[in-house]
């Protein structure tokens, strides 16, 4: 489904990785691996359209995404590493106001129902900014659970959840692959994924 060939990246005059190439079928998830600097976010960035690579092209369902770029983003969700809130909104205005920002409407039943099970109980209505990290990065995840993307793009989406909230986040994630769902993420913590997995080390 997805095909990676030949990517590189350059950050001024300086190339973080080269001859990069993976595919992710239908329900297998690829973790990317490597130190700070070695381009682990630039190559989630470039796989979401956010960034140029320097070379290589990426393929969706055996097209070059350049061919079809608002049918690839339309089967996309990507998270970046901060938390992506509006401090001045609700949890879940965020929600909604992510999804009208993407085209696709949310039922405030939805999105209620998703922030109560990523644990958020009682805080749906509360200012994002008097949540901890901890909470905003569950709002920032509870995406996942109104998106109907069918590739996950996550860049370390683990980071400032405690042991319970790895195991949500997990079971959510290995509920995407059941469904057929593709996924590619960073971490820097090992983590137990259902499916067919395998992990890219950038650097080597």
């Amino acid at each position: 489904m997805l095909r990676v060939h030949g990517l590189a990246c350059d950050r001024g005059d300086r190339r973080l990785f080269s001859a990069v190439d993976f595919s992710v079928a239908a329900g297998e998830w690829l973790q990317i691996e490597g130190a700070n600097g070695a381009g682990k976010t630039s190559l989630l960035r470039i796989l979401a359209g956010l960034a140029p690579a320097a070379e290589g092209h990426i393929e969706w369902e055996g097209r070059p995404v350049a061919e079809q770029r608002d049918e690839f983003h339309a089967r996309l969700l990507y998270l970046g590493h901060a938390a992506t809130i509006k401090e001045d909104l609700s949890a879940l205005e965020n929600l909604q106001t992510a999804a009208a920002v993407a085209g696709r409407p949310l039922p405030e039943s939805t999105a209620l129902a998703a922030l109560r099970r990523i644990g958020l109980k009682g805080r749906e209505d509360l200012p994002s900014r008097v949540l901890s990290q901890g909470q905003k990065r569950r709002v920032a995840l509870a995406r996942l659970l109104c998106s109907q993307a069918r590739l996950w793009v996550l860049d370390e989406p683990f980071v400032a959840l405690d042991v319970a909230a790895v195991a949500q986040l997990c079971e959510i994630l290995d509920e995407h692959l059941a469904r057929g769902g593709l996924l590619v993420f960073t971490s820097h913590q090992a983590v137990q994924l259902g499916g067919i997995g395998a992990s890219l080390r950038l650097g080597q």
